[in-house]
């Protein structure tokens, strides 16, 4: 038997630029289940995704998920893709061992937390505040160069990265600090600052309203101390403010002590991000 992939209709272009594209799995021409792949210009220039891959309950164990899943590597190359990126259920124990077998690598996982009602005390001796604007000056700066930096590593020119970054900022927060619905705070430990956070909303799925923490950071110097769950404390307490009662973020694999902290407080995985390169 031969398992194909058939489009259900032309391929669609989205407001960010991507493109897009459902297909029928087949086997001799029999639908089977779909798969949807797109480009990824949100990630990178060179960066594919497998939206979702599905196979109906009778053709499942055979190896028409490997095959779906080959052949939109396939069509992704076409598209000029050097990587592939999925993402998929914590729970969902057969598409990490299909993701893993085919040679795709945990890159990051998304978590959240529902809050309680009432928000959480901080610790005796800490204190968060807003930024002042000579802090969101250096901190901007910082973060400017940073994001730059991490689309340098995926393959952007310096020039080209640091005008996205740079636009990209200046849409997140239009008017700075005065931006509606962003907070940006300052942790104070004995009256020196040793970590910042940035809360706002963002697009997430869940039924419900959701702030995400953007950035999260311990002044160098000052780790190890137990900043990092004061921050995340604080968070809260900003989540719970703007109205919301769920907060959401990503963590990198390879940062061990974030999972560990995030789990500690009651966060729980979404989402295990995946990714392979196209070779």
């Amino acid at each position: 038997m031969t398992t194909t992939l058939r489009p259900t209709g032309p391929i669609q272009h989205e407001a960010d630029g991507a493109q897009a594209r459902t297909y029928e799995v087949c086997v001799n021409s029999r639908p089977v289940g779909s798969i949807e792949i797109a480009t990824f210009p949100a990630f990178s220039p060179t960066a594919g995704a497998i939206r979702s891959l599905r196979i109906d309950e009778a053709d499942r164990r055979r190896g028409r998920g490997t095959v779906a899943a080959l052949a939109a590597e396939e069509v992704l190359r076409g598209w000029r893709c050097t990587q592939v990126l999925t993402s998929v259920p914590p729970g969902a124990t057969a598409a990490l061992r299909l993701t893993t077998a085919l040679g795709y690598t945990e890159r990051s996982r998304s978590m959240s937390k529902e809050l309680p009602e009432e928000p959480p005390a901080l610790p005796a001796h800490v204190e968060g505040r807003p930024m002042s604007e000579a802090e969101f000056v250096s901190w901007r700066a910082a973060a400017v160069e940073g994001y730059a930096q991490g689309w340098i590593d995926r393959g952007l020119l310096p020039a080209e990265a640091r005008a996205k970054s740079e636009a990209e900022h200046r849409e997140t927060l239009p008017e700075g600090l005065a931006t509606p619905g962003f907070s940006l705070s300052v942790l104070v430990h004995e009256g020196a600052p040793v970590g910042h956070l940035f809360v706002g909303p963002r697009e997430a799925r869940f039924a419900e309203r959701a702030s995400y923490v953007y950035d999260v950071k311990v002044v160098e110097g000052h780790r190890g101390q137990g900043h990092g769950r004061s921050l995340m404390l604080l968070a809260e307490r900003v989540s719970l403010d703007a109205g919301t009662r769920r907060l959401a973020l990503q963590v990198f694999t390879g940062n061990t002590p974030a999972i560990r902290l995030y789990e500690s407080l009651g966060y729980e995985a979404t989402s295990v991000n995946l990714v392979k390169q196209l070779l």
